[in-house]
C-alpha cells in the first residue's frame, strides 16, 4: 500500500518553497528625463500632470524596500519642479519607503531639485550636477521692429501689464523687477538644497555652491552634492542583494493613450509652431551642457 502522506511530502520538498516565502526584494524604478515644464508635451518632457501618476504608482508597489529615480533632465520650470519635489517626498513619508536618486548625464538646476527628493544621491563619474540658481532669457524686437517701419498698438489697463515686452525697448525698472522675482526663486531653492542635504554641504569649504556652477562626478561627490559614486543596479545589487527585482514604472499606453495620441495628432497641424519653439528651448537647455 502506497504512502500517500510521504509521497506528499517528497513532492513539496522539490517546488520552490522558500521562494514563496521569502520572495525577492523588489525596487521600483521611476526614470525622471527631460526638459521640466507645465502642461503636456508633444517631446518627453516633465510635468507634474504627467508624473504624479507615476509617482503614485511607484509607491503602490508590493513589497518594494525602496524607490529609486533615474534622472536625467537639464532643468526648466521652477515651480514644476518643486511640485515633483513635494509630492515624492510626501508619498516617501507616507509610505515609510527609502528613495534613492541616480543621475546619469545631467542633473541641472530644476533637474538637481528633482535628484533631492531622493535620500541619497549617485552620480556617474561623467555626470553633471548642480546649477543652483535662476535664469530667465528672451529676445528684442524693438529695433527690428523700428527698421521695418512697423507699429505695434497695445491697449492695457494697468501699469504693469505690458513689463518686458520683447518689442518695446527694455525699462531698467522692469529689469529690476525680474531680478526681485528671481531672487526669490533662488533663496528658496538654496532652502531646498540646505534642508535636504544638511551637513554633507560642509564640504564645499569656500567653493561656491549657489552661484550656478556646475560639477563633474567625484567632485559634485567632494561638495557634497552627491553621497557616492554608482549606478542603480550595482548600488541596489549591492544593498538588498544579487536577487533583487526592478519594477519599472513607464507610462501605460492602453485604450486611453492611444485616444490621447490620436487628439494630439489632430492638433498637430495647429501646435506645429508651439511645438517648434518648445524643440528649439529643449534644445538650447540640453546644449549648455555638450548633449
Amino acid at each position: 500500500m502506497t504512502d500517500k502522506p510521504s509521497r506528499f511530502r517528497r513532492l513539496l520538498r522539490l517546488l520552490p518553497v522558500k521562494r514563496f516565502r521569502n520572495p525577492p526584494p523588489v525596487v521600483a524604478v521611476l526614470r525622471l528625463e527631460g526638459m521640466i515644464m507645465s502642461g503636456r508635451s508633444f517631446q518627453a518632457n516633465l510635468s507634474y500632470e504627467a508624473v504624479k501618476p507615476l509617482i503614485e504608482r511607484a509607491f503602490k508597489v508590493p513589497e518594494a524596500k525602496a524607490v529609486a529615480l533615474v534622472i536625467n533632465s537639464p532643468g526648466g520650470s521652477p515651480a514644476q519642479s518643486s511640485l515633483i519635489w513635494k509630492h515624492i517626498r510626501a508619498r516617501a513619508a507616507e509610505k515609510k519607503l527609502p528613495v534613492i536618486a541616480f543621475v546619469e548625464d545631467v542633473a541641472a538646476s530644476g533637474g538637481y531639485w528633482l535628484a533631492m527628493a531622493g535620500d541619497e544621491i549617485f552620480v556617474d563619474e561623467t555626470s553633471m550636477v548642480g546649477s543652483i540658481g535662476v535664469v530667465s532669457a528672451g529676445f528684442g524686437f524693438d529695433r527690428a521692429m523700428a527698421r521695418l517701419g512697423l507699429d505695434r498698438r497695445v491697449y492695457t489697463m494697468g501699469n504693469s501689464k505690458m513689463r518686458l515686452d520683447p518689442f518695446q525697448p527694455e525699462k531698467p525698472e522692469d529689469i529690476a523687477w525680474l531680478g526681485g522675482i528671481q531672487e526669490q526663486v533662488h533663496q528658496r531653492f538654496i532652502e531646498v538644497v540646505r534642508e535636504r542635504r544638511g551637513e554633507r554641504l560642509g564640504k564645499a569649504g569656500d567653493t561656491p555652491l549657489f552661484e550656478g556652477d556646475v560639477w563633474v562626478g567625484a567632485r559634485a561627490v567632494e561638495l557634497g552634492l552627491a553621497d557616492g559614486l554608482g549606478d542603480l543596479r550595482s548600488v541596489m545589487r549591492s544593498r538588498f542583494g544579487d536577487e533583487v527585482r526592478f519594477a519599472q514604472i513607464e507610462e501605460r499606453s492602453g485604450l486611453f493613450g492611444r485616444v490621447r495620441l490620436g487628439l494630439q495628432a489632430e492638433r498637430a497641424g495647429s501646435a506645429a509652431v508651439a511645438g517648434l519653439v518648445e524643440q528649439v528651448e529643449s534644445r538650447a537647455l540640453w546644449s549648455r551642457y555638450g548633449l
